[in-house]
């Protein structure tokens, strides 16, 4: 992972660069091309800022069609094509090449159509997560993913990454600017499930532009409660043990001392500061069923020492419990730099992997904060370093690298929601042998004869057939 590598842009590309604008030009409204580099610099990276590289040009196309018609141009003159959302990554999957046309859909962000009779609602890829919510809330429903950067990422993005929940794509437009459409307004499609190849496959495959989404009525009512813990292995212990009971709340998160005393100095929260880990544990239904999981959980509880039990008696209250913790990443800046991880493991080794995680970092003489979704083993356990010091970041990335070999030896992977993207290209080879890397980039070359979209991402440079 140590030193990233961005291959050389190809200078046959850069040598046509007049030439390339011009053609883009004739596709798209002029406010929708961007060529001045003070403003192509605003896209050179993302939310992982450690690389940066300025785009050939800017792409803001307003419909699938125009999608259609630049990657059609593109295509055939072998100019590379990075997709981006909002560019909320955080493992590199939005930065471009100096030789590649950053196409974006942020103006691409119209509510199409919501289906209440089967639950659903059809929006364009440039539609953010939390402006799904807004546009049902008020008859009662809600988009269920939510991410900690829901006000800001998009549907695009979720969708690249795994991490949205789409039902189905209305359209994608691959690279010669075929437009498909990829299942249905039904559960079940007929035919080969290529709504599952498109979804988590960061771009590699296809431009989303329409997605149709599940949502869900809102619940009668949620609380949240937090409990603290002595120990990151009496919280880990105590997550395993309430999904290994049956009861799934509608979110477990963790977060240690680090992470506490900044998000409260922050969000004024009440969250404990005389412990070593704090779960948020928030369960919805009746005020029945929410009273009965929370007894069930307490008991559960008991078994691992908890300490600072606190349940949420008011809306303010439980707005002020979550804004501490969607808030963290941000308030984590306040310590130092940071480099966010984004290992899945089986609930059953939390413990485990808590207790290898400060090891690691231990071993490497960095510290580390640990703030994550538990519920579902998703780590974001995140490297603190100087990043104006070359030789600490070189050694945050390599603290990073063994930290997710950790998750892959323990039963997990790589990534859970951030994706692959160039920050965990180069382990891939530590999760999949040759034959499956090998089938993987058969389905990409397949869809993708040049290689042409999102270069450098998700696969090891070496052994690309292209």
């Amino acid at each position: 992972m140590s030193a990233i590598e961005i291959p050389k842009p190809d200078p046959r590309i850069l040598a046509r660069r007049a030439e390339i604008l011009a053609g883009l030009a004739a596709l798209v409204p002029p406010t929708s091309l961007i060529t001045e580099e003070d403003e192509r610099r605003a896209y050179e990276t993302d939310a992982l800022t450690a690389y940066r590289r300025v785009p050939l040009a800017v792409v803001l196309p307003e419909t699938t069609e125009q999608v259609s018609r630049v990657l059609t141009f593109l295509n055939q003159e072998g100019v590379k094509v990075v997709a981006r959302g909002a560019g909320t990554s955080l493992a590199g999957g939005a930065i471009p090449s100096e030789d590649a046309v950053v196409l974006g859909v942020s103006k691409m962000s119209r509510i199409l159509d919501v289906d209440i009779a089967n639950r659903t609602i059809r929006v364009e890829a440039g539609v953010t997560n939390l402006g799904v919510s807004g546009a049902v809330s008020h008859l009662g429903f809600f988009y269920a993913p939510d991410p900690s950067s829901q006000l800001a990422c998009t549907i695009a993005g979720n969708i690249a990454m795994n991490s949205g929940g789409a039902h189905c794509l209305k359209y994608v437009v691959l690279i010669d600017g075929t437009i498909v459409e990829l299942g249905g307004a039904h559960l079940d499609a007929a035919g080969y499930d290529l709504l599952g190849l498109i979804v988590g496959s960061e771009g590699q495959l296809g431009v989303v532009t329409e997605a149709t989404l599940r949502i869900l009525p809102l619940a009668e009512g949620a609380r949240p409660m937090l409990m603290g813990f002595q120990s990151a292995e009496d919280a880990g212990a105590c997550v395993a043990a309430i999904i290994a009971s049956g009861i799934i709340p509608v979110a477990i998160e963790y977060m240690d001392r680090p992470a506490i005393k900044v998000c409260e100095a922050f969000a004024h929260a009440g969250y404990p500061l005389d412990v070593e880990a704090l779960l948020i544990i928030e369960v919805e239904g009746s005020e029945a069923e929410i009273e009965d999981l929370i007894g069930r959980i307490t008991t559960i509880a008991a078994d691992y020492n908890p300490s600072g039990l606190r349940i949420s008696q008011s809306e303010a209250e439980s707005a002020a419990i979550w804004k501490g913790r969607k808030s963290a990443f941000g308030a984590m800046g306040r310590l130092a730099d940071y480099i966010c991880m984004d290992g899945t493991i089986p609930t059953g080794q939390l413990s485990a992997v808590l207790t290898g995680i400060a090891r690691i970092c231990e071993g490497y003489g960095l510290r580390v904060s640990n703030i994550f979704h538990a519920g579902d083993g998703n780590l974001h356990p995140l490297v603190l370093f100087n990043a104006n010091d070359p030789a600490e970041q070189e050694k945050a990335e390599r603290c990073g690298e063994d930290i997710l070999k950790l998750c892959v030896e323990l039963g997990g992977c790589l990534t859970g929601e951030h994706g692959v993207g160039i920050e965990k290209r180069d382990l891939m080879t530590y999760q999949f042998n040759t034959i499956d890397l090998d089938q993987q980039m058969r389905v990409k070359t397949a869809l993708d004869p040049q290689w042409l979209l999102n270069p450098h991402k998700v696969f090891p440079l070496a052994g690309r057939p292209v």
